[in-house]
């Protein structure tokens, strides 16, 4: 008995000093994020420094939250970012912008999004200068907009063009013994591509080639604009990787001047007209009159107003469920109905970024829009993707805002189910079946062929849902059935390309849909936005995870990164047991 009660005291210690330790831990981090908060005001004849090292986030939905992660890196937004380069535009103490982008760790039309803000700060006749060392290209895409671009000697920016490789598993399919089951409508559906083919198709090469022909014509474009080149001269600075070698760059006219980070420094220093100071240097000066994008961005507060225009991010895959891991449809369902009953909310707009996902979570989702389109204004704005199911939801709106670069359309839907009985019998695993009817076993097993009628009712199902997405977009577009499923078939169009044929309304960034939501509501005169879903508290969250809703990190954990990286793989095969919306490929733009 003393025993027991020993261990049970030793526990209790234990958890004590765990929880003690976990809560100094977390007030710590709290009041370490309090006091690096920005305290400093502007001076006058200040620069603007815009380096963006941190991954761009829209909104408190693209937050990761961890226990090292509770006071993130960055609670600036890129609305908020345009927002404060816009003030800098009229701000009589910032006489200038410099840009430092090397790494630039977001999506293409998020930095066409900043780069077309930079272009307008541009009007005001104030400076804007750029120096790189080793920028990627989305680094250099930014930079190129300064009215000068200075180099590192020894670095070098990777301009080259764009590519997209996508892999494929029908070998391996058959190697291990998985017969992937797929039920898809239209030519272009190429998302199960992957596990029926060893090869890309004629029909998905010819949409990735114009895909990326397009982004890469408005990508190279804006450079060779602001480079004052030809387009042929830009096409052959980027075949022969010019600006990776700075001499040739300066050759060909993709920098400006070769020089070291401390003479760019000095150049800020005289532009700024700063006078030099006894015992300190020309750095210690510059850096009183420079500020950060997101120390400017915390500095500038938010117009508060009465009426407001609700903006809702959906990012990341749609799934049904209840969370914050993508777009979940009873979270967006819940987070629609709020806005539904708050009467200080006058107009809607959605800002997608998504490349769809489940087909009835994406209903349910479309639905709740088109009720709460009955009350007031809803207007959509597309960011990198929005495709598929993310084209989906959209179809409920009074406009539909894109940017040249978005990736959208794919207007088809497929479903799969993986037959892995193959792979379990190689591994001397076997299975007997008892059921009560002739497809008990259908629909729903990893190890079972699909019959006759389950792969009819398959079918029948993937085209009544096509035609309900054809549908639904004819009547939002107001084109015909057959105007749509010309363009649909499960092809992928860029916002250039999506203009033209009238998936989407015009060209413009989320600050423009919400003025164009804010016009509908008539109410441009006076507002203020309010964003959903409302995001739990980063601590309930990560209590949440710690009572073993994280499967990912634990799985993690157990089998290191290769694991969790199969695990993930598995669970987006489970996921796409249904009938699913889904793009059919990623394309990472570098």
């Amino acid at each position: 008995m003393k025993n027991f009660f020993g261990r049970v005291l030793s526990s209790l210690v234990a958890n004590f000093l765990t929880f003690g330790l976990f809560f100094l831990l977390f007030f710590g981090l709290m009041a370490y994020s309090v006091l690096t908060m920005p305290s400093k005001k502007v001076k006058k004849g200040s620069v603007l420094e815009i380096s963006l090292n941190e991954p761009i986030q829209e909104s408190e939905m693209d937050k990761e939250v961890s226990l090292f992660k509770m006071s993130s890196d960055s609670n600036v937004f890129l609305p908020a970012m345009l927002k404060a380069i816009q003030s800098a535009k009229t701000d009589d103490d910032i006489d200038g912008i410099s840009l430092k982008v090397e790494n630039f760790y977001g999506g293409i039309s998020q930095a066409s999004d900043l780069r077309a803000a930079l272009e307008d700060f541009k009007e005001s006749g104030k400076f804007v200068y750029a120096y790189g060392n080793n920028a990627s290209q989305v680094g250099y895409y930014l930079n190129s907009v300064a009215d000068s671009l200075f180099q590192n000697p020894l670095g070098g920016s990777l301009v080259q063009g764009l590519s997209a490789e996508v892999m494929f598993f029908k070998n391996a399919g058959d190697k291990y013994g998985i017969d992937f089951q797929v039920i898809r409508y239209g030519e272009f559906k190429s998302a199960v591509e992957p596990y029926l083919r060893r090869d890309l198709s004629d029909e998905n090469r010819l949409q990735m080639n114009e895909l990326l022909g397009d982004i890469w014509t408005n990508v190279s474009g804006s450079i060779a604009k602001s480079r004052k080149l030809t387009n042929q001269q830009i096409q052959l600075v980027t075949d022969s990787l010019y600006a990776f070698v700075p001499e040739k760059g300066i050759k060909h006219r993709l920098y400006d001047k070769l020089i070291q980070e401390s003479e760019y420094d000095d150049r800020l220093f005289s532009l700024l007209n700063l006078t030099e100071e006894k015992r300190k240097t020309t750095k210690e000066l510059l850096d009183k009159h420079t500020v950060s994008l997101e120390d400017y961005t915390s500095l500038k507060e938010a117009t508060k107003s009465k009426d407001k225009v609700a903006v809702l991010y959906a990012s990341g895959t749609i799934t049904e469920g209840d969370g914050f891991d993508g777009i979940q449809s009873q979270t967006y369902v819940k987070a629609i109905q709020d806005i539904a009953k708050d009467d200080k909310v006058k107009a809607l707009v959605i800002r997608v970024n998504s490349p769809g996902g489940s087909a009835n979570a994406s209903e349910q989702i479309l639905f709740e829009i088109a009720k709460l389109r009955k009350k007031m204004p809803v207007v959509v704005s597309f960011g990198d993707v929005a495709a598929s199911g993310g084209y989906y939801i959209a179809q409920a709106s009074d406009r539909i805002f894109a940017q040249p670069n978005t990736i959208t359309g794919s207007i088809g839907v497929f479903g799969m189910i993986p037959n892995a009985e193959k792979l379990f019998n190689n591994i001397g695993i076997d299975m007997e079946r008892v059921k009560t009817n002739a497809n008990a076993d259908q629909l729903k097993s990893l190890t079972t062929p699909l019959s006759d009628v389950a792969e009819k009712t398959m079918k029948e199902s993937v085209v009544y849902i096509y035609e309900r997405f054809v549908n639904h977009v004819a009547t939002n577009r107001k084109m015909t059935f057959e105007q749509v499923d010309k363009i649909g078939e499960g092809r992928v169009w860029s916002g250039t390309k999506a203009k033209q044929i009238g998936l989407v309304d015009e060209f413009g960034t989320l600050q423009d849909a919400i003025g164009y939501a804010s016009k509908l509501a008539k109410i441009e005169d006076a507002y203020s936005t309010v964003n959903f879903p409302k995001r739990k508290d980063s601590f309930e969250e990560l209590m949440e995870k710690f009572q073993g809703k994280s499967v990912k990190a634990t799985i993690a954990e157990e089998l290191g990164s290769e694991g969790a990286q199969l695990f993930q793989e598995i669970k987006t095969l489970n996921q796409q047991k249904g009938i699913q919306m889904r793009l059919p490929f990623a394309i990472k733009i570098q």
